[in-house]
């Protein structure tokens, strides 16, 4: 078996419309599947979001708001990430720091979601 990649994953949140509202605020596109499900795309990835109280068949042992970990890739200048966090009221948590990304090395900021997820959102060096 040859793994390629990631689909995309789930976090599990208190309010799917501020989650939404967060991430779209982010950049992330807003779609819509199943049984009115929703989910975040960037890219050709995505994140899945499940209500707290979801009915989705198959889940994690204990999904939990709030445990999650992501790293998300810009084209933007960090400066500018940095900018638009500080316009919209978004805490960095720490930040810009140098870190290594899954194929190089990155630029990252730190920021937490509405359920206290913790979000680099990192930049590849040029």
């Amino acid at each position: 078996m040859k793994l390629t990649g990631i689909d995309h994953f789930v976090l599990t949140v208190e309010d799917v419309e501020a989650t939404c509202e967060f991430y779209e605020d982010l950049g992330a596109e807003i779609v819509t599947f199943g049984d009115d499900r929703k989910a975040l795309r960037f890219g050709e990835q995505k994140i899945n979001l499940h209500p707290v109280d979801n009915d989705v068949d198959i889940v994690a042992r204990e999904p939990t708001p709030g445990g999650g970990d992501c790293c998300l890739v810009t084209e933007t200048p960090i400066e500018d990430v940095e900018r638009r966090l500080r316009e919209r009221d978004v805490e960095i948590v720490m930040g810009p720091v140098e870190r290594t990304g899954a194929v190089g090395p990155i630029t990252s900021v730190y920021v937490r979601d509405p359920d206290g997820n913790l979000v680099e959102i990192g930049r590849y060096d040029d």
